[in-house]
């Protein structure tokens, strides 16, 4: 048994949650690689996914052995990347999660540059409002805006967003300015949503924080979508300060109850526990770290 192939194989058939998933990034039928599995099962003595007819998930030892595995795997990948030379720099598929509109707007112009310096890099985006579990959907690193709950996952702070309320001067000519969040009631709301559940809007004030559940004629789980709403004055949208900073710097959008705005929440990118980040992960999370400090709506406080 080639025991690196074979771990480097249960990784990417833990990652992926599929046999056949995994079979085919490798190159393999999907029997040759459930034999494999099965043999390191046999030669270790222990079972290390338990099956059922719906998939399968590691057991104890399974979870183990691939927190061993991705480790070694980490360092082997960091070693030949020091030794093939600086003149070669980093190599490989980097996998990134992240919401809508960050890359859109401001990742992937910027990637020419990152690209001219590290041409060996791929980079492959999953955008999706969901929180992606990095380890079941094979990722290398997601981005996650707002406080992390309680979790294994190494996080670095990247950047930071202001949520503000905005809406054109035409729809607030004709309907009115609300001086405090309380009065929003009384106009329609541009809805964020996410899984068919709007997005709160928070806001504070001296009586402490309040929360509106906005209400309105229109929802969407898309920034751009979002964007485009309130740019047609369709009514008040509630979101990141750097999805609306042109907008308001040329006057098609206007700023209001800036007094209530809720502090800027940070913008992390985050790793699998125990999972060394390689040299081509580490060289796009700086990237992405001088991206957002190069932007006034999302640089860290």
């Amino acid at each position: 048994m080639d025991r690196f192939s074979t771990w480097q194989m249960f990784v990417r058939v833990v990652e992926l949650g599929s046999f056949t998933r995994a079979a085919k990034e490798l190159g393999l039928g999907q029997p040759a690689v459930s034999k494999q599995i099965a043999a390191l099962e046999a030669d270790l003595g222990t079972q290390l996914l338990s099956r059922t007819s719906r998939g399968f998930h590691p057991t104890a030892a399974g979870l183990d052995l691939y927190n061993s595995a991705v480790r070694l795997l980490g360092d082997v990948q960091e070693t030949e990347s020091r030794v093939r030379g600086a003149s070669r720099g980093p190599a490989g598929l980097v996998r990134v999660a992240m919401p809508p509109a960050l890359g859109r707007l401001y990742i992937i112009p910027r990637l020419p540059s990152f690209f001219a310096q590290f041409p060996e890099v791929t980079v492959e985006f999953s955008v999706s409002q969901r929180r992606v579990d990095l380890i079941q959907d094979g990722v290398d690193v997601a981005l996650r805006v707002g406080a992390l709950s309680a979790s294994s996952l190494t996080a670095r702070r990247i950047g930071s967003m202001q949520m503000i309320t905005v809406a054109t001067p035409a729809y607030l000519a004709a309907h009115g300015t609300p001086t405090t969040p309380g009065e929003l009631v009384r106009h329609n709301l541009i809805t964020g949503q996410t899984d068919g559940a709007a997005l709160a809007w928070q806001f504070k004030s001296e009586d402490g924080p309040a929360t509106i559940v906005p209400s309105g004629t229109i929802r969407s789980n898309d920034g751009e979508d979002l964007r485009a709403a309130v740019l047609a004055g369709l009514g008040i949208l509630h979101g990141p300060s750097a999805l609306f900073h042109a907008d308001i710097q040329a006057g098609t959008l206007v700023q209001i109850l800036g007094t209530f705005a809720p502090d800027a929440v940070p913008i992390q990118a985050v790793s699998a526990s125990g999972r060394k980040m390689v040299h081509r992960v580490r060289v796009f999370v700086d990237f992405l770290a001088a991206t957002f400090s190069a932007e006034p709506g999302l640089r860290s406080n």
